[in-house]
């Protein structure tokens, strides 16, 4: 399944590709073309200011088997990456087929393009898309109804709006993103109904506009492909694309048919450890579970890319085919945005589309230039090291394009309103694909600061350049960003009042935004205020304590009636429980993104209901702060400091106690 996306530093990675792309052999023999059988989709505008920057090598299997064998074996072993296998094809037909490193490291074999199954994870998503595109064809559903009226359970309207297939096809409903129970290794079968009826997001968008990717949105259109056709979804699938386009070795069934079983590649986190993991099972099934070849892929692509035809096997007509490919939802004017389903990943002046996919252990790629008719194929079988799979794959790509279908990248002049402009922009984002139920502090400390240099660019931090560097930004338009000596942009767009709304960048799959989030909320001023807070709530147990030990020691007692030390004994323990508290959450916190199991297995749901509770002790615990402090003004003889100090205290509980409640921590949901 597609993950938030992960801000890898990649520079061990890209170095050792770029050494590898300087060793690869000049261009063989080309071999004969074979001219495409079906008439493309109309081209999309890419980029026109881009511009032909040399005379690049023809793509002939020859030559793209010389790039690549002189690049993915080192990018293998410097990613620590056990194996991988990429397909090639180009006017109709496969021109390249190859596996490299391992499949089994305690066998050595290598993995075959032709029999060996990886896990394509989201990249399943193209398929169950083709199969709602399939019965719109036919006339079944219809992309802009409300989806309840194909579903046997509802679907609530947010705001009144229902959402449709469109919707749902371009990551658009307004579902937030949930994870539990989406991955798990305890080889039971799933069930797609069940799943669908007893995990449904909660709606924090408006559907149609805010792209926030929704694994459960997938799931859900497989379900409604399932009911209007009358078969269930695997059957569906085999019947009427795997069996067309001749994909023997494909299948979205979990645990895998015997049949299919020997064949399965084995998984590792890093090839270093050599350890194969347990065989995935991803819930709901057609937003992720499929396992299936580079071959069979490669059928796939020829078909997307033949108008729907592979060796006289067809699964949608020329015109379905340009309809799902064509252009539906951007978030900004001009960059990447989504198909239906595929999304747009133009660049070096090509149409292109494609889809990524990860598990744990396996991480895939697909791409189509529509208008060059090629398709590529990767998947890799580890996640490596911070170089690893993500990087790699990623990496392969640009070398495929910068080698074969080289542009120079224009440089436009910077912006007048570089300075004023970036000052604007300057803040804290937040990713729309987010948990608001459960995981809503989580997300509040992983915001993205963008942050204005005195030059006028501007930078955020988790993106980074080839050199493990922030890549940096310049002004080139009215809140348009070009990537400094890189060919990536990011745009702001503002509200009718011009403030900015959120952030977008085809440096990035364009499957979410980053929304601005302003005052109390902003990850800096929790940074800076909670950190405060939480210092002063330990100065004061720190001091409790040492004071008690003084006393103790001198034989002296506090000064004090009976009312106000139980007052102040309340207070002392109300602090305990409000730091104990937000100290388990970032405890939490930690585990989770050091163990992403407790999410996708649902550990951490006992965790979450013990923090809940303790969240509301938090808050009596602040309110009894208060009330001590309310009390020490109230009272004779307290000397200012003691004032001064228990009116801190107060604020600090006061600020918590509003962190409690704003960041859900008090909401005992465990949708997640």
């Amino acid at each position: 399944m597609n993950r938030p996306v992960k801000f890898l530093a990649a520079l061990a990675a890209t170095c050792a590709i770029g050494l590898a792309m300087a060793q690869v052999p000049p261009p063989a023999h080309p071999a004969p073309a074979v001219p495409a059988t079906a008439t493309a989709p109309e081209p999309v505008v890419t980029d026109p200011a881009a511009a032909p920057r040399a005379q690049a090598p023809e793509l002939t299997a020859a030559d793209l088997s010389s790039f690549l064998d002189g690049l993915v074996p080192f990018a293998l072993q410097r990613g620590d990456v056990a194996g991988g296998v990429i397909s090639v094809v180009k006017d109709g037909r496969v021109i390249f087929a190859k596996g490299y490193g391992y499949d089994n490291l305690q066998k050595h074999t290598v993995p075959s393009p032709t029999d060996t199954l990886f896990r394509i994870g989201s990249t399943s998503k193209l398929f169950t898309w083709t199969a709602v595109m399939q019965q719109v064809q036919a006339g079944k559903l219809d992309l802009d109804s409300d989806v309840n009226k194909y579903l046997d359970f509802k679907v609530p309207p947010y705001q009144g709006r229902p959402i449709t297939l469109r919707n749902l096809m371009t990551h658009t409903p307004g579902f937030e993103d949930t994870a539990r129970d989406l991955i798990s290794t305890d080889g039971k079968p799933v069930d797609l109904e069940h799943y669908l009826k007893t995990h449904l997001p909660a709606r924090i968008f408006p559907p149609g506009q805010v792209v926030a990717y929704s694994n459960y949105g997938c799931g859900l259109a497989g379900y409604i492909v399932q009911r209007v056709s009358g078969q269930d979804f695997d059957d569906y699938i085999e019947q009427h694309i795997f069996k067309p386009l001749d994909m023997q070795h494909s299948t979205f069934r979990q645990p895998l048919p015997a049949r299919l079983a020997p064949l399965m590649g084995d998984s590792y986190d890093k090839a270093s450890d050599g350890k194969p993991k347990p065989f995935e099972i991803v819930d709901p099934a057609p937003a992720g579970a499929m396992s299936s070849t580079a071959l069979d892929m490669a059928h796939f692509m020829i078909a997307q890319l033949q108008g729907g035809s592979y060796a006289g096997g067809k699964i949608l007509t020329p015109a379905t085919t340009a309809l799902m490919h064509s252009p539906q939802h951007t978030e900004a004017p001009g960059l990447n945005g989504f198909a239906l389903g595929f999304y747009q990943e133009n660049r070096n002046g090509q149409a292109i589309v494609g889809h990524a996919g990860d598990t744990d252990y396996f991480h895939t790629d697909l791409h189509l230039l529509l208008d060059a008719d090629v398709g590529v194929f990767m998947s890799f079988n580890s996640a490596g090291n911070e170089g690893g799979a993500e990087v790699i794959r990623a990496a392969i790509f640009d070398a495929f394009l910068d080698r074969y279908f080289p542009v120079a990248t224009p440089h436009l002049p910077t912006a007048a309103t570089a300075k004023a402009d970036a000052a604007r922009v300057a803040g804290w984002y937040l990713a729309s694909r987010r948990n608001e139920s459960a995981l809503r502090m989580l997300y509040a400390l992983t915001q993205t600061k963008v942050s204005a240099l005195p030059d006028g660019t501007i930078l955020s931090a988790p993106f980074m350049n080839p050199s493990g560097a922030p890549m940096h930004w310049r002004e080139v338009g009215p809140l348009k960003y070009q990537q400094v000596d890189g060919p990536y942009h990011l745009d702001f767009v503002a509200d009718a009042h011009g403030d900015i709304r959120y952030w977008a960048t085809d440096s990035l799959p364009p499957v979410m935004i980053f929304q601005s989030v302003t005052g109390l909320r902003a990850l800096g001023s929790i940074e800076v205020w909670g950190t405060l807070s939480l210092l002063l709530l330990l100065a004061t147990l720190l001091s409790w304590l040492c004071g008690w030990l003084v006393r103790r020691h001198y034989g002296r007692r506090l000064e004090l009636d009976a009312r106000q030390r139980r007052s102040r004994l309340c207070s002392r323990l109300g602090v305990l429980v409000l730091f104990a508290t937000l100290l388990g959450w970032l405890i939490l916190m930690v585990a989770l993104s050091a163990d992403q199991s407790l999410l996708l297995e649902g550990g951490a749901t006992p965790w979450l209901y013990l923090l809940y509770a303790a969240g509301v002790l938090a808050l009596l615990g602040a309110a009894a702060v208060v009330n001590h402090t309310v009390r020490s003004w109230m009272a004779p003889r307290r000397g200012r400091w003691v004032l001064a100090g228990e009116t801190l205290l107060a604020l600090a509980a006061i600020y918590l106690a509003w962190l409690v409640l704003v960041l859900r921590m008090v909401s005992f949901n465990v949708h997640y």
